[in-house]
C-alpha cells in the first residue's frame, strides 16, 4: 500500500516551493496584486541577487542588482518612449537602498545627461552635465546642483572657472569671452559678478574683438 504525502493544511502550497527556491536561490517570476512582476533572484522571501522588476502602471523597468529587496548593486532603470513605445534608458550606474549612489549617467528629455557621481538620488561629488543649448559643465555637485569648483563651457566656447553655489556662480571665478578677446576675473556672487578686473585675452585670435582695446592702466 502507497502512502501519499500531502502538503502541510496549515501552508499553502506556494510557500514550501517558495522556501525550497530560496534555500536554493533559484530564479522564479513572482506578480504583486497591483500587477508589478518581477523575476530574479530571492533571499529570505525578499528581491536579492539579480533581477528584473517591471511596474505595470509605468511600464518601466528595472534589471540588475537586489539586496534584501532593494536596488542595490549595478543595474538599469529604463521607461518607454510615449510616442514610440520603444524603451529609453533613464539610469544606469550604481545604487545603495533604492537610490542612485556612486557613479552613473542619467538621460534627461530633449537630449541632456549627466555623467558622474550620485549620493542618495541626488548629484554629488564630480560629474559632467550636457545641456540641451549645448553647454556643459564640469565640476563638483552638491544635493543636485554645481557646488564647489567646476567650469561652464557655453556653446560659443565662453567659459567660466571658479566657485560655484546652489547652481549659480559664487565666490572667486575668472570669465574667459573668447569670442572677444577678453577675461574678467572677479568675486561673484549668485551669478551677478560683484568686484574684478577685465582684460584684453587673445584678443587677435578672436573672431569678434571689441573695436577698441582696453587701455592699460
Amino acid at each position: 500500500m502507497s502512502i501519499v504525502k500531502y502538503p502541510r493544511a496549515t501552508e499553502p502550497l506556494w510557500h514550501e516551493w517558495d522556501e525550497k527556491a530560496q534555500k536554493c536561490g533559484l530564479r522564479h517570476t513572482v506578480y504583486a496584486v497591483n500587477g508589478d512582476q518581477y523575476t530574479g533572484e530571492w533571499l529570505d522571501n525578499l528581491k536579492h541577487g539579480k533581477g528584473t522588476q517591471v511596474w505595470k502602471r509605468t511600464r518601466a523597468i528595472y534589471s540588475g542588482d537586489w539586496k534584501f529587496g532593494k536596488r542595490d548593486g549595478y543595474g538599469s532603470y529604463s521607461i518607454p518612449d510615449p510616442v514610440t513605445k520603444e524603451y529609453k534608458k533613464v539610469y544606469t550606474g550604481w545604487w545603495k537602498n533604492d537610490q542612485k549612489c556612486g557613479y552613473g549617467a542619467t538621460f534627461y528629455p530633449g537630449g541632456e545627461r549627466y555623467e558622474g557621481e550620485w549620493s542618495g538620488g541626488l548629484r554629488s561629488g564630480w560629474g559632467r552635465m550636457y545641456y540641451q543649448d549645448g553647454s556643459i559643465y564640469e565640476g563638483q555637485w552638491l544635493a543636485g546642483r554645481p557646488s564647489g569648483q567646476g567650469m561652464l563651457r557655453l556653446p560659443n566656447e565662453n567659459r567660466y572657472e571658479g566657485g560655484w553655489k546652489d547652481g549659480k556662480k559664487h565666490g572667486p571665478g575668472k570669465f574667459f569671452y573668447l569670442d572677444k578677446g577678453q577675461l574678467f576675473e572677479g568675486i561673484w556672487a549668485a551669478d551677478i559678478p560683484k568686484c574684478g578686473v577685465l582684460i584684453d585675452f587673445g584678443r587677435d585670435e578672436a573672431p569678434a574683438p571689441t573695436q577698441y582695446p582696453i587701455p592699460k592702466v
